[in-house]
Order: structure tokens, then sequence, then C-alpha cells
């Protein structure tokens, strides 16, 4: 279910892909970084950032380096891997499409906070933000990685800085995960998603999906 925006006295966005149509970066920057290793390797872990939509590079590059590279097997380490990912994703970040709407939504809900919450890197994301002169409109803050977003959420409940009701607009499985275990109304933004079973899944969920922005 999703309620008039005028009840809502918190949104929560994930970044890539409900914010920012930066997917596609991140899934370039992955494979890229695991070159090295091989064009096989590179693909495994393409498969698996897809099919693990909004956790951070930390916990991908583990998955990779522990479960899918073989033993012995000669190519960058783990600093070294995180470092290309952020060298590639970076200067992207910064022109990739904005939402269309997003400074008009926010005005029409000067009572609710908004805050960012993703699998990105948190210093990486202000950053950006700052850069592009997004981080005003999420006064409650712009938190990502390495903490998860089950972490987060839990925090800034704790904290007072999300109040109930509250909505979280996300692209992937885990988003909806998070948001549920937290308590938390879903939609489900499509247009920039790289879920490739986002319809069945809404629809076994009976989560409600937009393009875009909700409203």
């Amino acid at each position: 279910m999703i309620r008039g925006k005028s009840e809502y006295r918190t949104l929560i966005f994930d970044c890539d892909g409900v914010v920012l149509d930066s997917n596609h970066l991140k899934t370039d920057a992955f494979f890229k970084a695991a070159l090295p290793y091989g064009q096989d390797l590179a693909c495994a872990l393409v498969d698996y950032h897809r099919n693990n939509g909004g956790i951070s590079r930390y916990r991908k590059f583990d998955y990779f380096l522990s479960h899918l590279v073989p033993e012995g097997a000669r190519g960058p380490s783990r600093e070294e891997l995180l470092a290309e990912y952020a060298k590639l994703v970076f200067n992207g970040l910064l022109s990739c499409e904005v939402v269309p709407g997003l400074d008009q939504l926010k005005a029409s809900m000067p009572d609710c906070r908004w805050l960012i919450v993703s699998g990105s890197d948190q210093d990486e994301l202000r950053t950006v933000f700052g850069k592009r002169q997004l981080a005003p409109l999420f006064e409650g803050g712009i938190f990502g990685s390495p903490d998860s977003k089950d972490q987060i959420l839990a925090r800034e409940m704790s904290r007072g800085n999300i109040l109930q009701p509250a909505l979280f607009l996300g692209d992937s499985r885990y988003d909806h995960e998070a948001a549920r275990n937290a308590g938390l109304d879903f939609v489900f933004i499509n247009q920039w998603t790289e879920f490739s079973e986002w319809r069945n899944y809404c629809r076994l969920n009976n989560i409600a999906a937009h393009p875009a922005l909700p409203w």
C-alpha cells in the first residue's frame, strides 16, 4: 500500500537507479575492475552484482575473491579492486541523469524529511551529492556503506531521524527486504532497475511499482 504524499513524514531514497541513472555505471565498473582476472570471472561478478542489487561493493568484492576467484589465481587485491572501481565510477556519478521532478516533489512536501539510504560508499555519495547540489534536498542525511541498509535504517529510526509513516523508494529486492524489516512502506522504482525479475517479484509480493517518482 502507498499512502497519499501528504501523509508521509519521511521519504527514504535509494540512490542508484532511483535518484541517479547510475546502475549501468556500476555494472560496467565491476566488469572492468575484475577484468585482470579474466573475462569469465568478470562476467561472473557482474551476474552476482545484478542479482544482489543494493548490497555494498565491499561485500561484492569479498564474495568475488572468496567464492568466484579460484585459489591461487593472480590478480588485484581487495583494496586494488575497490580503488579501481571507485575511480571508474566517480566521474560518471558527476554527470549521469538525475530523476526528473525531484525539486518539484520536494517543494510539494515541505513537512517531509528526506534521506538517502544506499549501498554505495557513504563518503563518495556525500561528495557527489554536494558537487551536484543535491545534498540540500536530503536534510535527514545521506547514508551508505560500509554500513548495510538494515543497519542504517535501524540506527536512524532509533535516533528519531526516521519518523513514521515513512516510505522507502527502491529498485531492488534488497531495498524491499530492508524496508519490510524496518516496517516502512515501499514503492519499487523501475525505470532504471537492473533487477530483471522485478515484475514477478512485485506481483508476488503485492508491491506498488512506478517508473520514476510515485506522485
